[in-house]
């Protein structure tokens, strides 16, 4: 007896590689427009789950390559061009195994997904920090000292959780941390540990400035993260500046300061 077209999409839609090549091939003579449809939907589903793994194969097998085959830092900084709030730096070590799908590069994720994303790179990472630098400190030194004072807290912080890092992958420019930086342009799409700490630091920055638009509400920090929108940039002409704001940032909407 036939099977219903239903039946044959559900299998279909359950099966693994090696399961559709046979269910394929029992259905070479079944030219039903819904079980054609179902095959080649199964088909594009199972290309896509291939190219994925490669992906996520390739953000590791880089890091290892990198890495010498040793142990590896990535780190991300988060927060470099908004005009108000915290600059944050992630740093991540994790182990070859077990692979988180669907890493990548916080910017390439709904909120959702970096939310999850992050519970899981904590949970599976040998060791992890989040970093800040207030904005009266970035003020006072500048954003290239602050880079460099995060990220040298940073991994001062992962050393401190007694791992021992043979490589420190930095995304970005040089920042000559020390003899163990290897620079990756656009690291958090193509190292895991970059990606993770993105991640992580994306996370927890966002948090902080969901936190602060209870304190300040007028200007929208949960919305824009402290970035120069022009609700934030009116709010600002109009409230002036909170002990937020980087003063050095906003010279360009207001010469006077509240504080």
């Amino acid at each position: 007896m036939n099977q219903t077209v239903a039946d044959i999409r559900k299998r279909l839609q359950e099966a693994d590689a090696a399961e559709f090549a046979v269910l394929e091939r029992s259905l070479v003579a079944d030219t039903r427009k819904g079980v054609l449809s179902a095959i080649e939907t199964a088909r594009r589903r199972l290309e896509a789950e291939a190219a994925e793994a490669a992906r996520i194969d390739g953000l590791y097998s880089l890091e290892r390559e990198l890495a010498g085959g040793g142990i590896a830092v990535g780190l991300d900084e988060v927060g470099r061009g908004p005009v108000a709030g915290p600059l944050t730096v992630g740093a991540v070590v994790l182990p070859p195994k077990p692979r988180i799908p669907g890493l990548n590069d916080s910017k390439q994720l709904t909120a959702q997904h970096r939310e999850e994303l992050a519970a899981q790179i904590k949970e599976i990472a040998l060791a992890w920090t989040v970093q800040h630098v207030e904005p009266e400190s970035i003020d006072a030194v500048g954003m290239t000292a602050s880079l460099r004072f995060a990220f040298l807290k940073a991994i001062g912080a992962i050393e401190g959780q007694g791992v021992s890092v043979d490589a420190i992958l930095l995304d970005g420019n040089p920042m000559h941390l020390d003899s163990r930086e290897v620079n990756v342009i656009k690291g958090d799409a193509k190292c895991a540990s970059i990606a993770a700490a993105s991640i992580v630091a994306k996370v927890e920055r966002d948090g902080i400035m969901r936190r602060w638009a209870e304190t300040y509400p007028a200007y929208g920090f949960d919305a824009n993260k402290g970035y120069a929108s022009k609700d934030h940039i009116d709010a600002i002409k109009e409230q002036g500046l909170c002990p937020l704001h980087r003063k050095s940032f906003c010279t360009a909407f207001t010469q006077e300061t509240l504080f």
